[in-house]
């Protein structure tokens, strides 16, 4: 069962009135209304578009672990500028192996993610399911270009999107960020994916399981980004 103060938060969290949380879920306001009172529970299919739209999968939920939104976008956006090449732009797929390289390099150094993102073993690389909500996310806002080239997409940031402000993330926060985007700029995207499939958290899991981000305390010091 989800606990009433969960609901809650992640309703306000995202910034959605009960009407909006109820539309979500499927299900009518007053019906909601009585879930954060903490009267009845959720079906295994209400559920499952909940976690749908928060890019997660249902037994994070229940587990009550979700992603800072607000933080896994700003590492998304400053890995854009930061991490593009010359021209702006950034493969789509390069650009999530920057963000995991930040988060598991995070938890390598004090022992917790930035952004509480649970990456699973996929045969394209680590990569959480709210990686690609948060593309589509950014794009119906108008922070990032996505432009298709030779079967890849290519990612670049809007004028509004450098001009955000990254409120949730604190400066030590985002100058690590940079430095991982920075030591990868020039690098192919092949580069970085075989970086990432060679490191222990990657190779010890098994396909479609969640890596503990505690296996990169165990990484080489000089491969960990």
């Amino acid at each position: 069962m989800i606990s009433p103060t969960f609901l809650v938060d992640t309703r306000k969290n995202y910034g959605w009135t009960q009407e909006e949380m109820a539309s979500v879920i499927g299900i009518s306001r007053p019906t909601y209304v009585a879930l954060e009172k903490g009267e009845g529970s959720l079906t295994i299919a209400q559920l499952t578009k909940l976690a749908n739209k928060l890019g997660c999968q249902p037994e994070d939920i229940l587990a009550e672990q979700i992603i800072d939104e607000n933080k896994y976008q700003g590492i998304l956006l400053e890995a854009v500028l930061s991490g593009a090449g010359r021209d702006g732009k950034i493969p789509k797929t390069k650009l999530a192996k920057l963000i995991y390289l930040a988060d598991f390099g995070w938890y390598y150094q004090h022992l917790e993610s930035i952004t509480g993102a649970q990456y699973r073993k996929l045969p394209q690389g680590p990569v959480p399911n709210y990686y690609f909500s948060a593309i589509d996310d950014l794009f119906d806002k108008g922070l990032i270009n996505i432009e298709i080239k030779d079967n890849a997409q290519l990612i670049s940031l809007t004028d509004a999107g450098k001009q955000v402000k990254f409120k949730n993330l604190t400066k030590v926060e985002l100058d690590f960020v940079r430095k991982v985007a920075k030591k990868w700029q020039e690098k192919r995207t092949n580069e970085i994916v075989a970086f990432t499939h060679q490191q222990l958290p990657y190779k010890v899991c098994t396909e479609g399981e969640i890596i503990p981000y505690e296996l990169i305390t165990q990484q080489d010091p000089e491969n960990v980004y």
